[in-house]
């Protein structure tokens, strides 16, 4: 029935998104960011691949999967909200949808399978509208948020759905492009106070950038943060909310073998042939804790990250190998210049120094 489209028009939401890309599209030409860019052939593979296998196989097949069991399984559920307010079930479907989506994101973070899926996302050294759909295929697969689509389209929010999604595409597209509109709220005082009410609402680029940044050691990244896609209020609920509205200087993954772009899209389906990839068959991180200290010499006012993880081939210091586990680097600065004993043990409670922790290991 056309009351049950959005504006009356059916598919509208596919143009508005289609509308939204091609925006942002235009402003990062205008800017000049094509011409600059350093993308290879491999990564707009990956970005135009993921895009193309989510909006054309994943989402529509979880839908119409949803739709055919929710009316075989639950057909008196079917259309029951269908009657109330878009004010009612679009704050419903959004605040859901945006929930699950940062529980499933910051899993990603912390579980080693699921990291493999994402880490393609964080492989990129450039940011721009097509990185938000940068991931392997099977990573959308399992996004929760997506069957959540086709739940609440089959409970009769297909409009709040429609409406839902072109909000959600226009913040997270804005938030990975070239496009640091955010930049102006920073930079004029009067503007501040409407830079907090909107970062503390909205995910904006500075935020989401952090997220990107390649290492904690620049003071603004925060590669274990800031996992929100488009409300920043469940990282500041559930501690993992850094602002700083700057950005970092360097983006993508540290120690970065940079697999054929298959292995990224296509895992576990196609692994890295290189072994020292995450994404080759068989690999494994190896426990390197020893149970002595390291005496390294430390420069005054430099910022060290400190291996928690236990896995990093730079001891004591993180080389990233925690990606994919609850594990986080410690951040800290040296007070004076000198030698100092950090712990290799992990079993310190003063960490990063060492505290004699390690001689119970001896015994």
């Amino acid at each position: 029935m056309k009351e049950d489209l959005l504006f009356g028009i059916p598919n509208a939401d596919v143009y508005f998104v289609m509308g939204i890309l091609i925006f942002f599209i235009l402003l990062e030409v205008i800017g000049g960011y094509w011409h600059r860019t350093q993308r290879n052939f491999g990564d707009w593979i990956q970005e135009a691949g993921g895009f193309l296998l989510l909006s054309l196989v994943t989402k529509p097949g979880i839908v119409l999967a949803v739709l055919y069991l929710g009316h075989h399984f639950f057909p008196e559920t079917q259309n029951i909200l269908a009657h109330n307010s878009l004010w009612l079930t679009l704050p419903i479907y959004l605040l859901v949808d945006d929930f699950l989506q940062y529980w499933y994101h910051r899993s990603a973070h912390e579980y080693d399978f699921l990291w493999k899926l994402h880490r393609a996302h964080h492989q990129a050294e450039e940011m721009g509208f097509f990185v938000s759909y940068r991931n392997a295929a099977l990573y959308y697969l399992l996004m929760p948020n997506i069957w959540w689509v086709g739940i609440f389209s089959f409970l009769g929010g297909a409009k709040a759905v429609a409406l839902g999604l072109i909000l959600k595409q226009l913040i997270v597209i804005g938030s990975h492009s070239t496009v640091q509109w955010d930049k102006a709220l920073y930079r004029y005082k009067m503007l501040h106070p409407l830079a907090t009410l909107v970062e503390r609402i909205f995910i904006t680029p500075a935020f989401h950038y952090a997220h990107h940044g390649k290492t904690k050691r620049d003071g603004i990244s925060d590669p274990n943060g800031n996992f929100g896609n488009m409300f920043s209020i469940w990282d500041q609920l559930f501690g993992t909310a850094h602002f700083t509205r700057q950005y970092p200087t360097e983006l993508g993954l540290e120690n970065d073998p940079k697999e054929h772009w298959t292995a990224p899209l296509l895992y576990p389906l196609v692994a890295a042939n290189d072994p020292k990839s995450e994404l080759s068959r068989g690999f494994k991180k190896t426990d390197t804790t020893r149970p002595e200290p390291s005496v390294v010499r430390l420069e005054k006012g430099q910022k060290y990250l400190w291996c928690q993880c236990g896995k990093s081939k730079n001891q004591p210091f993180c080389d990233s190998s925690h990606h994919g586990s609850k594990f986080k680097p410690l951040l800290f600065e040296a007070k004076k210049t000198g030698n100092v004993k950090l712990c290799n043990c992990k079993i310190t409670k003063a960490g990063p120094f060492c505290d004699n922790s390690h001689v119970q290991l001896k015994k």
